[in-house]
């Protein structure tokens, strides 16, 4: 029987938001598997982040709390997720999941960490429809990152806590080493494991990011995508990157919108092309058109001039892709398929024989019925 989700966060099921992100935190650093050598550390952990990501998400809470069932992964699209997020590796912080995000806060603990303090940029790939695009849109993306701490505002500061200097590098974030060798003493240099290359410690650290001010935690952010915008543009979210150690300057978000194929319309540019069908006598006589625009509720006329021929293309001036930051609409293009009917009735067969005599086309004679069964039984 699968295991109760307010059970794994060991939380109640009136918990509040705060209280399941606490929980989760509490829970995941005695699980992830950098810091618990425990055999099933990481199947537990990954237990854990299944629970947070129905629990941590509205939607999905409800979802559970009406049919105990999971409505699926964090992030994805559809009625439970908001707008599909592909992490980008491109900018040194695209993380993947909440493990990863994990592993960058155990590594700023001293051991593994660098003198960085500011926090990196991540990036993120933003899937949109072209009529999205074509309207401009605003798409809630969920993601997780390092933020600032909520409980010491990012300081690193419990009650009563202020930062010193680090008594192992004297405030310069590096330690040295001499070691003899044949050749004469060698000195190194290393990043200080006690200050993480800081320079400074805390004395009294905040318990809920032990000092270094940011946590992990599951991120929300509106994005507004202006209408026009290019396939692979990007679109820069100021301060929603990593978050700087201690209150140093947060990354930036970076999102790289992906704009997904149209079943109708084909972009070229600020430009549309779209295929039309129309009969053989639309294209002999001349027509009007009306075919659906990328714009809501939009219709768009185009004219079939009098011997339109098949792939013929017809440019409707206005129509296409909104311009980015622009007033100004790119170009439709219409190309023209010609049907052709494979049937034809005895009238029509008629007129068109009739056509092709004054046109004076030679035309395959039509055969009686006798004619066809005899050709049928030879």
């Amino acid at each position: 029987m699968a295991k109760d989700l307010y059970e794994v966060l060991g939380v109640s099921r009136d918990a509040t938001d705060e209280e399941i992100k606490k929980a989760f935190r509490k829970q995941a650093r005695k699980l992830h598997p950098d810091v618990n050598k425990s055999p099933n550390a990481e199947e537990e952990f990954k237990e854990l982040n299944e629970a947070y990501d129905v629990l941590s998400d509205p939607n999905k809470r409800a979802y559970y709390d009406r049919t105990g069932s999971t409505p699926g992964a964090a992030g994805g699209a559809g009625p439970y997720g908001t707008g599909y997020v592909d992490f980008e590796d491109i900018f040194g912080g695209g993380f993947g999941g909440m493990g990863d995000i994990f592993s960058s806060f155990f590594s700023g603990m001293g051991g593994g960490a660098t003198a960085r303090r500011e926090g990196r940029d991540m990036g993120v790939g933003l899937r949109l429809t072209l009529e999205e695009v074509a309207t401009g849109a605003k798409k809630e993306i969920v993601y997780d990152r390092l933020a600032p701490c909520p409980d010491c505002d990012g300081t690193g500061l419990g009650e009563g806590g202020h930062e010193v200097t680090c008594p192992d590098c004297n405030g310069s974030g590096r330690v040295y080493s001499v070691q003899r060798t044949f050749l004469g003493d060698m000195r190194t240099t290393s990043t200080c494991t006690r200050c993480g290359g800081t320079g400074h410690t805390i004395e009294n650290a905040c318990p809920e990011c032990e000092g270094q001010g940011r946590v992990p935690d599951r991120q929300r952010v509106t994005v507004e995508v202006p209408a026009g915008i290019r396939d692979s543009q990007q679109l820069r979210i100021t301060g929603f990157g990593e978050a700087g150690l201690r209150g140093a300057t947060s990354g930036n978000l970076i999102v790289t919108c992906r704009i997904e194929p149209h079943d109708f319309f084909e972009r070229e540019g600020d430009n549309l092309h779209a295929m039309a069908k129309i009969s053989m006598t639309q294209a002999a006589l001349g027509a009007e058109i009306e075919i659906d625009g990328i714009l809501p509720d939009e219709k768009v006329s185009v004219r079939i001039p009098e011997g339109c021929q098949n792939d013929q293309v017809l440019r409707v001036k206005g129509h296409g892709m909104p311009k980015f930051r622009s007033d100004m609409r790119g170009d439709l293009y219409v190309h023209v398929d010609v049907m052709i009917p494979k049937k034809l009735t005895k009238t029509q067969r008629e007129l068109l024989e009739k056509l092709a005599e004054d046109l004076g086309e030679d035309y395959v004679q039509a055969k009686s019925p006798l004619e066809r069964l005899r050709d049928a039984f030879n």
